[in-house]
Parts: structure tokens; sequence; C-alpha cells
């Protein structure tokens, strides 16, 4: 009797021609079981125009209908068998299949409309299969996107995993069909075992303030000072006396109510007016808002990742079968250089196993979009 198929596989390649990276990344996958199999699929934004013909061709070839995915600058993979593998800016396909339960996935197809119009289409199998959670990807131009979010985490119950689209040659995005939409993906009920864990990839420099005067994007006033004074003690007087120096190094956070984890959204800084002691981020506040401020660097990056990667491992009570990580493309090989040092790690401490995904332009976890992190999503 012959062996029977992977409950996962995984294979990733890179080449300079769309058709040949395919076939080489199908070789490598193997038979694929047709039932009860969903297809994850990434590819750099060099393939992006390229990517109705390769979900063809993987149809087509593999016979496997349901496939999931979207586009990065960066994509990652991993095989049972071989070491992580980063692709960072050169044409390259990362893929992944995974059988789950009979009737335990549905997709949420890309189109224009809005989502709330397609999940009621699945209304019938959602009240049938009780879906917990849905793998996503989202349109980072949708300036609507976390209000999105947060409605349609609120009305149906979903814990939403995934990412932003990162491409600067179009952001199509696959969920059976390939094209734009604002936000589309896979719903999986709850027969599905998983589990998931965030890694932050900023450290916060001070305690907690409170915003005392705000208005929209625009800090006026930190615990009853200008917001900038506050801001400048802070960051130290080398950094102070040149403001410029922040850039890419230091970002406010947003402290999630609640969170027994000290979780907080990293947002940038858009504007600092040193005439009226005003500074501005990319995320709307109000008055009575808690706000810290953190800095980006490699080795608490890494330090929160292993945390996390700790934590996950002591939750898991079996094997892996296979695993989705998504990852701010500020990190990956932008932060931690050309080694793959981020899925690597993975592997250290969780072991080898099928895993795909991607370098986002924001990351999506349960009801909020994470800046520099990473989200991974594991299998089990």
């Amino acid at each position: 009797m012959s062996d029977p198929l992977p409950l996962f596989a995984s294979a990733h390649a890179s080449g300079t021609h769309w058709a040949d990276i395919t076939r080489a990344c199908l070789a490598d996958l193997g038979p694929v079981p047709r039932e009860n199999t969903l297809g994850f699929i990434y590819v750099t934004d060099h393939l992006a125009q390229d990517l109705p013909a390769i979900v063809d061709q993987l149809r087509l070839t593999t016979g496997l209908e349901q496939w999931v995915g979207t586009v990065g600058i960066g994509i990652t993979g991993q095989t049972a068998t071989a070491p992580a593998q980063e692709y960072l800016d050169l044409p390259a396909i990362s893929l992944m299949v995974g059988s789950f339960a009979p009737d335990s996935v549905r997709l949420l197809e890309p189109e224009q409309g809005g989502v709330g119009s397609r999940l009621r289409a699945l209304q019938p199998w959602v009240q049938a299969r009780s879906p917990g959670v849905a793998l996503v990807h989202a349109d980072p131009r949708n300036a609507q996107l976390p209000n999105l979010i947060r409605q349609l985490t609120a009305e149906s119950g979903l814990f939403l995993l995934g990412g932003l689209t990162c491409s600067r040659n179009g952001l199509p995005q696959v969920a059976g069909s390939v094209g734009d939409s604002g936000l589309s993906g896979a719903l999986l009920a709850g027969d599905v075992a998983l589990v998931t864990g965030l890694s932050q990839g900023c450290s916060p420099i001070g305690p907690q303030h409170v915003i005392t005067k705000a208005q929209e994007n625009i800090i006026m006033e930190i615990d009853g000072r200008p917001a900038l004074d506050v801001f400048r003690e802070e960051i130290g007087e080398v950094l102070a006396r040149d403001l410029r120096k922040v850039a890419g190094f230091i970002f406010a956070a947003l402290p999630v109510a609640g969170s027994d984890t000290g979780d907080f959204l990293v947002r940038n800084f858009t504007g600092i007016d040193s005439n009226s002691g005003w500074i501005a981020i990319s995320a709307e506040v109000a008055d009575g808002d808690a706000i810290m401020f953190t800095r980006r660097d490699r080795d608490s990056a890494l330090a929160d990742l292993e945390r996390m990667l700790e934590r996950l491992k002591q939750r898991i009570d079996r094997p892996v079968r296979g695993g989705l990580y998504i990852s701010c493309i500020a990190r990956g090989p932008n932060l931690f250089g050309p080694d793959s040092t981020e899925t690597r790690l993975i592997a250290e401490h969780l072991g080898q196993f099928p895993l795909t995904g991607f370098f986002a332009n924001g990351e999506i976890s349960h009801d909020r979009i994470y800046a520099y992190t990473g989200v991974l999503t594991l299998f089990l």
C-alpha cells in the first residue's frame, strides 16, 4: 500500500519567469488531494500581473479549485524537510496546501462590493457551521479599512488573521477568483484546530501618557502639556536636538484597552510642528486616549518574537501540521538581515513544518490593524 498523501505540504521557488517558477513549486509540492483541501499562495510583486495566470496553472495541474492569498514585496516559505527561505524584491512564489475537515472552509471572494453582502450569501453555511476564524487579505488604499474590520468582527464574531497587500505593481487578492477588493479571504469553521500569536517589533521607551487635547490625528497636549515637550523629554537629548533622526526609529503607540499582555498599536508620525508644539500620527485619536512612545530595534524585536514562540509552544499539545506567517515589510530582511531570521527562529522553537507567508503593509489580528508586527498562525 502506498503512503497516504500528507495533510499539509508546501513549496517555494524563485526564477525569471512565472511559468518556470510555478512548475518548480508544483514539482516540489507533489500530489495534492482535491477534496477538503485549501491552497495558499503568495507571490512577490514582480509577479503581481501574472497572478491570474499562476492561479490558473495551479488549478489546471492540481485540480484544486480553492486558493487564497495575495502579493507582497517579500514572501517566505518553508517545507517539512528544508530550511526557510525569505524572498525580497525578486520574482518568487510560495505555496502551501492543507487538508481540512469536510465542509469546514468557505471563500470570501474578492469583489468591489461590501463584505456584508458576500457574508450574507454565505449565511446558510455560517449558521450551520459557526466559523470562528477568517484568514483575510485587505487593500491598504481603503481609508475605511480599520472601521470595516472592527465592524466585521463585531457583527460576525470572527477572529480575523491576515495582512494588507504590499505591492508596487498592482494589489490583487486571491480567494477563488483573482481581483482587487477591500477585503477577501477564507472562513474556517470550528473544527479547524489552530493557535495564533502576535509579536511586536517596537518596544516602549517610557510610561503610558494621556492625550488631553487632540483633533482627528493631531495631538496638541499630553498630560496637560504641549505634546512635543513630552515627546522631546522621552526620546532624549540627542534625538530631541534633531527631530529628523526619529524617522523610522521612534513611533507612537496606542495601548489596547483591556489587554492583559500590554498589547499596543504602533503608528507612524506624520508631522511635527515645533512652533505650536503639536504632533500628528497616522491614526485618529481623542481626548482621554492613552499613548506611549516606542523605538524600533532589532534586538527588542527578536526578543519579543522568541517570547511569542515560547508562549505558543506551551499551548501546543500535538505536532504542527502547517503554518502561516505574516510579518511587516519593515521587519524581515529589512530589520534582521538576509538570513531568513524570523522564519528560521520559528523552526528552531516549534520544529520544521510546511509554512508560507508574506511581508505585509499592515498585519491583521482579531479586530485591529497592526504595524511592525509578526502574526503566526499554526494549524494543528
